[in-house]
């Protein structure tokens, strides 16, 4: 006897967007450069914040990045710009990196995270920029030194906002035209590498004398 089988409608599945598959996909390195940079910005506030209190129980103490009258954590440490917020900067970066350290464990261990916490991110890292440039003008012509932790802190932060403003290019959490995305996609490595040779130029043309003498 043969038996009618009706076929059930299948289920229409809507296949997810270019976009949606990128969010879904972070790649790894992302995730490594987060947790390793937010950790060595970490360590930079935290040898800070233990050398600075030092220096307020004893004001003759001597950081050991104090190398000469350049390379002088000490002299950085005890200016004005060095509390910008009426607290030491380095408190801050014990918040911010820890948090930096937190997202890249989180991404390693499998966590994805909407757009609006990329945005949101991105928008700290900004500060971060912005705040670490302030601090390097400060540093290169108003207090004459130089904080090897400092400069490990910029770089590390700087490397991690153009990591998340590439990652969010890329994906299209910020809007961009298709040169741009695909410019971040295959040279992703140029705008930090350029940044930080900026950096590095300044540095070496602040103190060319001294280096070359």
């Amino acid at each position: 006897m043969a038996t009618n089988t009706v076929g059930l409608p299948r289920q229409q599945v809507r296949p997810r967007s270019g976009h949606e598959g990128e969010q879904n996909a972070v790649p790894k390195g992302l995730a490594w450069l987060l947790a390793v940079t937010g950790a060595a910005g970490l360590l930079a506030s935290w040898v800070i914040t233990l050398d600075k209190f030092l220096l307020l129980e004893d004001p003759d103490f001597k950081p050991a990045c104090s190398l000469n009258p350049v390379v002088s954590c000490g002299s950085v440490m005890t200016s004005e710009q060095a509390a910008a917020f009426g607290f030491p900067n380095p408190m801050l970066g014990l918040v911010a990196y820890a948090v930096v350290v937190c997202v890249g464990v989180g991404l390693l261990a499998g966590a994805r995270y909407r757009g609006w916490f990329w945005l949101g991110l991105n928008a700290g890292t900004v500060f971060g920029v912005g705040f670490c440039s302030w601090l390097m003008v400060q540093s290169l012509y108003e207090i004459n030194a130089l904080c090897l932790w400092c400069c490990l802190a910029w770089v590390a932060t700087l490397l991690m906002f153009w990591a998340v403003t590439a990652h969010n290019v890329r994906t299209r959490v910020l809007p961009a035209p298709a040169p741009l995305r695909g410019f971040f996609t295959e040279f992703g490595w140029a705008p930090p590498a350029l940044h930080i040779g900026v950096i590095g130029m300044l540095i070496l043309t602040r103190w060319w004398d001294f280096w070359t003498g």
